[in-house]
């Protein structure tokens, strides 16, 4: 039996970057998840995207819960008001922690640091390690060139998840949730680890 969604982690940039549109998304995104009684996960930034969808999901009332680095909250970039801050050592940590909180994923824009959770994730998809659905919240096409590039490494036989049918890739925060909560674009999740592969 499928376990209903509690816990969203969001990957998001620590600026709000070029376009309006990409911090409305992050608001949209946070007030949803909480009031859809959802708890967000998130980096535990105060700035840029991670301070807006954090802010929008306490202002709704939500539960939130953000992770960050002991060098990151000595650099005063932590977001004091959330409903719980963990702090760990490294990013690896930090990966780690926000995936094992969470019961899916989604990516707003954001930039080396947000792309680095992404792919981490989708590898350990494809690797087994977890089943938990991913969505690229393609706010104004940001994700466009994403797939494209996922195109072309499906082409060149790097890749062994279909991102095209296991990957939510959608504009709209309610249909991604939707879709998230019935396990992804086709309803199922990524499969299930195998025990006897290595």
């Amino acid at each position: 039996m499928k376990k209903p969604l509690g816990a969203i982690c969001v990957f998001c940039g620590a600026s709000h970057g070029a376009r309006p549109e990409y911090p409305a998304a992050a608001f949209e995104l946070g007030r949803t998840i909480a009031k859809q009684g959802l708890t967000l996960v998130y980096g535990g930034g105060r700035a840029g995207l991670m301070g807006a969808v954090a802010d929008a999901a306490l202002g709704a009332g939500g539960r939130v819960v953000g992770v960050i680095t002991k060098l990151l909250e000595s650099r005063e970039l932590a977001h004091t008001g959330i409903s719980e801050l963990r702090v760990v050592e490294s990013m690896h940590e930090r990966k780690m922690m926000m995936a094992e909180l969470a019961d899916a994923f989604i990516a707003l824009p954001g930039g080396l640091g947000t792309l680095d959770e992404l792919f981490e994730i989708l590898a350990w998809a494809q690797l087994g390690i977890h089943s938990k659905p991913v969505g690229l919240l393609n706010t104004a096409g940001y994700y466009d060139p994403v797939m494209v590039f996922l195109d072309q490494v499906e082409r060149e036989k790097f890749l062994r998840l279909n991102h095209r049918t296991e990957v939510v890739f959608e504009a709209s925060v309610d249909r991604m949730l939707e879709r998230l909560s019935r396990g992804g674009p086709s309803g199922a999740r990524f499969p299930a680890p195998d025990p006897h592969r290595g």
